[in-house]
């Protein structure tokens, strides 16, 4: 699997490290619920199949932080956008 780092261009996947799942937010922890919500924040995990996004850091070349999105049955990319940049 290559990935295109907005950076570095295509590269090889075994020069990144995958994070996890970048659409989850984390919960606030002055909330009322705060312990139950980081319970499920942490634990609690969907398992896609099909389109996802998910990010992934350069270890092995700029060093910066990419956000994939990424078909979890295909592994085909459908970009890729520097961390900084993501929304």
């Amino acid at each position: 699997m290559r990935i295109p780092c907005p950076y570095c261009g295509a590269r090889d996947a075994h020069e990144f490290t995958y994070l996890g799942d970048a659409t989850l937010t984390r919960p606030d922890p002055a909330a009322a619920d705060a312990q139950d919500a980081f319970h499920d924040y942490v634990y609690l995990r969907d398992n896609p199949a099909g389109a996802h996004r998910e990010w992934w850091y350069h270890s092995g070349g700029c060093r910066r932080w990419v956000k994939v999105e990424r078909n979890t049955l295909t592994h085909a990319i459908a970009g890729a956008t520097l961390a900084g940049d993501a929304p």
